[in-house]
């Protein structure tokens, strides 16, 4: 935990993401020493007939190589000279009356893992300034189609980027472990919190306060997806969503919830008894099943497995522990397994 807390309280290794990015289109679209990567991050959107923008969530190759979470930000990488600029929105000092001072170029240059900060009303002139010298060796890579206002010559590529980085996340180096390991922190403390309320609990959404309660209160204001609470038979609903039924008369809860730290999510499962802390005999045999296909699972986790070896193993554990409880009938575990 401490060496995690020691990670965490350096910078989000953006250059290092926009470095392996680049050598990743090198190798594989031929990409030329002189390129560069231009990304858009989210933008502010309104909820409709309000003046309140939506909730933020920042687009997560944005994030992957920025480490920047503040709406209508823009970024540009360029391979010759391994330079990371990051523009963010100008001063508008009608919107500091309301809301304050935003985050400030110099700030941003402290904070984020950047080589310069600039405002976005210089970001026109920074890209015309990519191609002055020799246009033909200066391929732009984008996500989506840029803004209007922005010209690339040539025309920007929109083909090789997202295989790219989608390529490079998948393996994550320490300080993305540390903000996994810390986001399934909170949700731990959140699922606890969740069990020791179940005594005075009424409702499925008097647990989910709970959990995000707790996770709010620890820094995570955005839960990784919509979170699951259901009771009863509202747990066969696979994304159940409604949450708000009474706990009376059920015997069980599933909760299916995860924080999210940073971009950075976690994805816990579990079920809880709720009548007096204890699970009766036909919940107990299936939660001990359910417990062997996680450990056969884990028990074959390393490098290079495949996903899909993993959820076979796992139906090979779920039928063989159904077929022995006889709620499964008509066949042996290889072929119900192969029929599934």
């Amino acid at each position: 935990m401490a060496q995690q807390d020691s990670i965490l309280q350096g910078k989000y290794p953006a250059k290092a993401h926009c470095a392996k990015v680049a050598s990743y289109l090198q190798s594989k679209a031929n990409a030329s020493a002189n390129a560069a990567i231009y990304l858009e991050g989210q933008k502010t959107i309104l909820i409709e007939d309000n003046d309140e923008p939506r909730p933020f969530r920042q687009r997560r190759p944005f994030f992957y190589l920025s480490g920047c979470s503040l709406p209508d930000c823009h970024l540009v990488y360029e391979f010759s000279t391994a330079t990371l600029t990051l523009f963010i929105p100008d001063l508008n000092p009608d919107s500091v009356i309301w809301s304050g001072l935003p985050l400030l170029p110099a700030e941003a240059l402290k904070k984020y893992d950047i080589d310069a900060c600039l405002t976005n009303s210089a970001l026109a002139s920074h890209i015309e300034s990519l191609t002055k010298n020799d246009p033909t060796e200066t391929q732009t890579y984008v996500l989506r189609p840029p803004p209007d206002t922005l010209h690339f010559q040539p025309s920007p590529d929109d083909k090789h980027l997202r295989p790219a980085i989608d390529e490079c996340r998948v393996t994550k180096d320490p300080y993305e472990l540390a903000l996994l390991r810390h986001a399934n922190a909170i949700s731990t403390a959140a699922h606890t919190a969740v069990l020791r309320a179940i005594p005075k609990a009424r409702n499925e959404q008097d647990l989910e306060a709970t959990f995000i309660a707790t996770c709010i209160s620890a820094g995570a204001k955005h839960q990784a997806y919509h979170g699951i609470f259901g009771s009863g038979e509202n747990a066969a609903t696979l994304h159940y969503q409604h949450n708000d039924q009474p706990l009376s008369d059920r015997k069980n809860i599933l909760v299916d919830a995860g924080a999210e730290w940073e971009c950075y999510c976690s994805d816990v499962t579990r079920t809880l008894p709720l009548t007096d802390g204890k699970f009766d005999a036909e919940s107990r045999a299936i939660y001990t099943l359910v417990l062997r296909m996680q450990n056969a699972v884990f028990a074959l986790l390393k490098a290079d497995v495949e996903w899909e070896s993993l959820h076979l193993r796992a139906h090979e554990v779920a039928v063989e522990g159904l077929l022995d409880l006889g709620i499964l009938k008509g066949g042996t575990v290889e072929e119900l397994v192969k029929s599934r």
